[in-house]
């Protein structure tokens, strides 16, 4: 099945030009199934291109799963028009009294910052708490994820002396992890922060499990299975040029950048990057999707309610 994106929305060209099913929503309203309701709260800076890394992941399952397009209403974007948050994005606000079955936070350019210093902090406090009631399953990214470990358990994040930038290789910590189901024992993950967590900093009692690890970069992938959370530190969602694009960025901007690690053939930034990652991705948002299938409630109302619910959702009357 497709996934299920608002009409017009840019992303849809990728999308079909990379063979993944797209349905648009005039059409989807004619299908008599009950599709998978995921949020997208996008806080990065190049929101189209977050769209459709997001949406590629998400739309590769045998599931008709509807996104939607959430945005902080207390936060004028600056690299995004006007008219494309209008016409795709909803408000926090005006999501808020909906349950999704998932829902998924990007990072965001302010991981140097102190968390009360990010000027739409306490709106995502309120996002997080949020999360607990009407969300069934969460997904947090990088800052995003860095942001809610500190909400949920008080862990603290720590600036990096240079920042953590190229292609990793991370360790499987727990096979049997259903979100790591078909993981190699090690692979490559994209990184691009200037922060991280530590593993030393996790309270014995949050009960967050480790699922992968990098010797290099730390923690990357996370589990909660009382508050039904992943967090993961790293961009295992980016395109295979967006390592380049922002190295290229920093260099025109005159910023002192390294060359990302494991990244360029012979560390060569005229070279075309070769995508190690992929394959991995779409397995984590796979496994994650089939996951909240096998366990968000019939009803959608019914979630926040009870963790579990019935086993699967309504696919036909």
């Amino acid at each position: 099945m497709p996934i299920r994106i608002p009409d017009g929305l840019p992303a849809r060209e990728t999308l079909v030009r990379e063979g993944v099913q797209v349905l648009d929503e005039s059409i989807a309203t004619r299908q008599d199934i009950r599709p998978m309701q995921i949020g997208l709260l996008n806080l990065m800076p190049n929101k189209i291109e977050t769209e459709a890394q997001i949406a590629r992941l998400v739309g590769a399952t045998p599931l008709q799963v509807e996104l939607t397009l959430v945005r902080i209403g207390s936060h004028v974007a600056r690299n995004t028009s006007e008219e494309h948050l209008i016409s795709f994005y909803h408000t926090w606000d005006e999501v808020k009294d909906r349950k999704f079955d998932g829902f998924i936070i990007t990072g965001a350019p302010v991981e140097r910052l102190p968390f009360e210093d990010v000027s739409y902090w306490d709106e995502l406090k309120q996002i997080f708490d949020w999360t607990e009631t009407h969300v069934h399953s969460s997904f947090f990214i990088c800052w995003g994820a860095m942001a809610a470990v500190q909400h949920f358990h008080g862990v603290p994040k720590h600036e990096l002396k240079e920042k953590a930038f190229g292609v990793y290789r991370n360790h499987n910590r727990k096979p049997e992890s259903p979100f790591l189901t078909g993981f190699s024992d090690d692979f490559s993950v994209s990184v691009s922060r200037w922060t991280d967590v530590r593993r030393e900093d996790i309270p014995e009692d949050s009960g967050l499990s480790i699922l992968m690890e990098s010797d290099e970069t730390g923690l990357c992938l996370l589990h909660e299975a009382h508050g039904n959370r992943l967090y993961i530190f790293n961009h295992i969602e980016y395109d295979s040029t967006s390592l380049g694009a922002e190295y290229q960025r920093d260099v025109a901007e005159g910023k002192s950048i390294k060359v990302p690690a494991n990244y360029f053939p012979d560390d060569d930034p005229t070279q075309t990057p070769k995508n190690r990652w992929r394959s991995h991705a779409f397995l984590l948002f796979g496994n994650w999707i089939n996951q909240m299938y096998q366990t968000t409630s019939y009803n959608l109302e019914d979630i926040g309610t009870e963790r579990g619910g019935d086993s699967k959702v309504r696919q036909a009357k």
